[in-house]
């Protein structure tokens, strides 16, 4: 045992890498809300290009493609909301959107797994979504796969079927604001650095989920991810 804790501190946690052993560790952990257009009409919201909007989730919300995860306690509409994840390889701070996109190390798929009856109850009481976004294995997220071997990400389907049936089918192309728009913004109220996640938003679809559903989303070029859901606790 480590004397210099007084608890033993936890597992970094981290993420695949296509085509390697090695992990990415994993530092932060932020989302954008309602970054494609039909989504947001579906969520009640106004698709113009307003900036965007920010929420986080801890680290310890991570959890891996093709894991079973328990259907979480306090909710009786648990969602999903399939998104194309940003691993960020550089630090950035108050850049253009062509540093940014400089900044980028790669994609991966990811699951952004929602309260939204909770949700509804915040937005409702203009409180903030924390309950309803931060919770456990609620950020699920598949291999990450390098820049390099991907490409740029800004077109591509999006897809996610529960099931077997598809819910979710889009574009990366129809989200309002780009991977390098959304780094670039994001560095003007943080110091980005390797390490930080950015879950891009969703595209319209979602919808509830029960004890013993498979979950099962792609996005062209990066390939898929898996989820399913267990009994509750």
């Amino acid at each position: 045992m480590n004397s210099d804790y007084i608890f033993t501190p936890p597992e970094q946690p981290s993420a695949a890498v296509r085509g390697t052993e090695r992990r990415y560790a994993v530092s932060r952990i932020f989302c954008v809300g309602r970054n494609y257009a039909a989504h947001a009409r579906e969520m009640g919201g106004d698709p113009s290009r307003e900036p965007p909007f920010y929420f986080t989730k801890p680290p310890s919300a991570l959890v891996h493609s093709g894991a079973t995860v328990p259907y979480p306690p306090g909710t009786r509409d648990y969602h999903y909301e399939m998104e194309l994840v940003i691993a960020l390889g550089a630090p950035v701070f108050k850049v253009s959107p062509e540093v940014a996109r400089a900044a980028i190390w790669g994609f991966a798929p990811g699951l952004d797994m929602t309260r939204r009856d909770l949700q509804a109850e915040a937005k409702k009481a203009g409180r903030p979504w924390d309950v309803a976004k931060g919770f456990e294995q609620s950020a699920v997220l598949g291999e990450l796969v390098r820049v390099a071997e991907c490409g740029p990400m800004d077109a591509g389907a999006i897809t996610l079927a529960v099931n077997g049936v598809q819910k979710q089918r889009g574009d990366l192309a129809d989200m309002i604001w780009n991977v390098a728009e959304i780094v670039a913004n994001l560095s003007q109220f943080y110091h980005l650095k390797p390490g930080d996640l950015i879950y891009t938003g969703t595209p319209d679809g979602v919808g509830p989920v029960l004890p013993g559903d498979r979950l099962e989303g792609e996005i062209a070029g990066l390939g898929a991810i898996a989820l399913t859901i267990g009994p509750a606790e």
